[in-house]
């Protein structure tokens, strides 16, 4: 018998939209192309709004030819769908060579002009480690990549809320000027997250500078700031306090050794923003920042501190003597403290019992890691105060620095404890533990 039924359709063709560009939401530049190729339905579903407000571009600096044709497609994108922008975010891991930076600039000019005309819905923008105080920037590349940059800050200023420039590494008139443009229209900026860490060159004493204080000054219902300490100032912390004590919910603090963090900050201006914007919480970040008199004199006690992270960077200093940091300085935040990030270089120094107490005294501590010349049953016992209910910890990462090359009967003992608190570790704990060779 003759069937004169008609073909079945697949079932991609009675997809709804909305499950249409659920789909082309996973699918990068190319993928999406092709798939606008398929049919009508498809080519309208590639148009839609929602699948463009996101955007990142990697800019390679010794790029492949795929690397190429993928930054040719999503610049092409971005410029052809830029209505619909509304994150940005722009990556440029490490620029190497003059030539590069200048055809970056080149290729940012155009973006950028071209977004400033077509886009208004631009609503968070981050360009990380531009490091413009390096070599490969030339006097020229640099002065027209900071006006243009400016310029398009100036035109997203009345709705742009994030913005990120973590590693520009600025001088202090370009750096605020940047910042500035983002108050020319309204002479107030309502920023509401701004990552400003390293954004200054190296060696800056910023907390001097009265541009920088005038600058910050304009900046209305700020939520998060990130930044580095050799920003911080009492005239800081009084701005932020006048400006944004309603909004301020966090501030990240870096401070690393290379940047200035000798300045004096008075307990009652951090009590004073702590008082008027009662949800504010401090995260600091030290680098190499190890010495007790320089922690004491940085972390005061007026301040509502919910993380701490100390890092060594596998650097080595006799004056590194960490037990008075634990046993004096951190237990002052025994009641806030809810983060501690420990990577320390301390073979001449145990910290076991330390360590224990601490977790022990900060009653709000969820979260450890521990990268330190530590015993085996260090963990052991940090697992078993956490069984009997000691300390509420739910996140423990521990890599236990050895000299020894042959680390297997650490490993074993590690495997031991694990099956010991196996039926802890599986339903209530996020754990890491493991050995490491330092050579």
């Amino acid at each position: 018998m003759e069937d004169n039924s008609e073909p079945e359709q697949s079932s991609w063709a009675h997809l709804p939209d909305v499950c249409l560009r659920n789909i082309f939401h996973w699918l990068d530049d190319k993928d999406r192309s092709q798939a606008a190729l398929v049919c009508v339905k498809w080519s309208r579903v590639m148009h839609s709004g929602s699948l463009w407000r996101c955007r990142t571009i990697t800019f390679h600096s010794r790029p492949s030819r795929a690397h190429i044709l993928e930054v040719q497609r999503a610049l092409f994108y971005a410029k052809k769908f830029g209505k619909y922008l509304e994150h940005l975010e722009i990556k440029l891991p490490n620029p190497y060579s003059t030539a590069f930076t200048h055809k970056f600039q080149v290729i940012m000019r155009d973006l950028l002009s071209h977004l400033g005309k077509c886009n208004h819905h631009l609503v968070s923008l981050s360009i990380r480690h531009l490091e413009l105080d390096r070599y490969f920037w030339r006097s020229v590349a640099r002065a027209q990549f900071i006006k243009h940059l400016a310029a398009f800050l100036k035109r997203m200023s009345k709705h742009l809320e994030c913005l990120d420039l973590k590693g520009a590494r600025a001088t202090m008139d370009d750096g605020c000027e940047l910042l500035n443009s983002l108050s020319c229209v309204t002479n107030r900026s309502f920023i509401s997250k701004l990552n400003i860490e390293d954004f200054f060159s190296l060696h800056l004493h910023v907390y001097r500078s009265s541009l920088f204080h005038q600058t910050m000054s304009k900046f209305h219902g700020l939520v998060i700031l990130s930044f580095n300490y050799n920003c911080l100032s009492d005239e800081l912390l009084d701005i932020l306090q006048e400006r944004s004590a309603h909004s301020l919910r966090t501030l990240n603090i870096k401070c690393h050794i290379h940047d200035p963090h000798g300045q004096v900050i008075w307990g009652m201006s951090w009590a004073k923003l702590a008082k008027s914007a009662p949800k504010l919480t401090v995260n600091f970040f030290f680098e190499r920042v190890l010495k007790h008199d320089h922690l004491a004199r940085i972390l005061l006690v007026d301040i509502p501190v919910r993380s701490i992270s100390l890092r060594s960077c596998y650097c080595n200093d006799p004056e590194w003597i960490m037990r008075p940091t634990l046993t004096n300085l951190l237990p002052a935040y025994q009641r806030v403290l809810e983060k501690l990030t420990l990577e320390l270089n301390n073979d001449c120094e145990l910290l076991d019992e330390e360590l224990l107490q601490l977790t022990l005294a900060c009653k709000r501590l969820s979260y450890l890691k521990v990268w330190a010349y530590l015993s085996v049953t260090f963990v052991e016992r940090l697992l078993q105060n956490r069984a009997e209910g000691k300390c509420v910890l739910t996140t423990i990462k521990v890599k236990i620095y050895t000299a020894e090359q042959d680390t297997t009967e650490k490993d074993q003992l590690l495997c031991d404890i694990y099956r010991k608190f196996k039926h802890l570790i599986d339903s209530e704990l996020n754990y890491f533990a493991t050995t490491y060779t330092v050579q």
